[in-house]
């Protein structure tokens, strides 16, 4: 028998999700252009043709998720979870098939607790919509396997950035780690005078820092709330931790910012390591 050939090492990456169910209805319901979130979208379809391969598996750290401790689901078959409020009634019908990697949710707790960090199974949780929503784009046919994995509450930054650096042999073995977020995300300030001036600049120095040196990129990150405008892109910083897990699983890869959009008056970026 021939032995399968070692896996392609991943980058990782922090992924826009949108806003709500975006991506599958019409925008201008909504108050704007009905093609808003058209380029993010035909972005996220082509998102694994830039891979090396395709993955075997992908762990989603979803802004809309948090616990205690480190928690990965081990549900084979996640359901939805809809939690998004006054949209359109078609868009609680979504459904993304994908099946979960009860292995896979089990070997980041050992990898997680291996690093000495508190980690968790949920044998129940399903897919919300910082998972669902993407993914129904990235991956239509729903044929890899995910295992969401949730932010730690405190949202201590250099806490995720250290289970990212946990996480990272995983990037060997044929897994995708995505952070799903946004790098804005004041929503007093979409659509509004307010998010524009504050995105860009925050947008700049997430741009610059990911790019730098592997060492001061952590250490920047680490401290991202002194970065300028960082409180007034993100007054409560849950969508923008998911970034510290795909940064801190990128280890001493280069970063880089393969998309950028202009949505509800802020710029919005997406981010890879590898």
């Amino acid at each position: 028998m021939t032995a399968s050939a070692p896996a392609a090492t991943m980058p990782t990456l922090f992924i826009p999700h949108g806003g709500g169910p975006c991506f599958f209805m019409d925008w201008s319901s909504m108050g704007g252009p009905a093609d808003t979130w058209d380029k993010t979208g035909t972005w996220l379809r082509n998102l694994l043709s830039t891979l090396p391969e395709k993955p075997k598996g992908i762990v989603v750290i979803s802004g809309h998720w948090e616990e205690p401790a480190f928690t990965a689901s081990t549900a084979p078959r996640p359901e939805m979870i809809f939690d998004y409020y006054g949209f359109p009634a078609h868009t609680y019908q979504l459904s993304y098939p994908a099946p979960g990697a009860p292995a896979l949710a089990e070997r980041v707790v050992s990898l997680l607790e291996g690093a000495g960090l508190p980690a968790a199974t949920d044998a129940t949780r399903g897919f919300d919509h910082g998972v669902f929503v993407p993914f129904l784009l990235v991956d239509p046919e729903a044929s890899i396997p995910v295992v969401p994995l949730s932010l730690k509450q405190d949202l201590d930054p250099a806490e995720h950035l250290a289970a990212g650096r946990a996480l990272a042999p995983l990037r060997d073995e044929g897994i995708l780690i995505v952070g799903s977020g946004m790098s804005y995300h004041n929503m007093r300030g979409f659509r509004t005078a307010a998010a524009v001036r504050p995105s860009a600049i925050f947008d700049a120095w997430l741009s610059q820092t990911v790019a730098s040196d592997p060492d001061a990129r952590r250490q920047a990150l680490a401290q991202w709330s002194s970065a300028p405008a960082a409180r007034e892109s993100h007054p409560r910083e849950e969508h923008l931790l998911p970034l510290m897990i795909a940064a801190g699983a990128g280890e001493d890869s280069p970063g880089s910012k393969p998309f950028s959009d202009h949505v509800m008056m802020a710029d919005i970026s997406a981010f890879r390591f590898g």
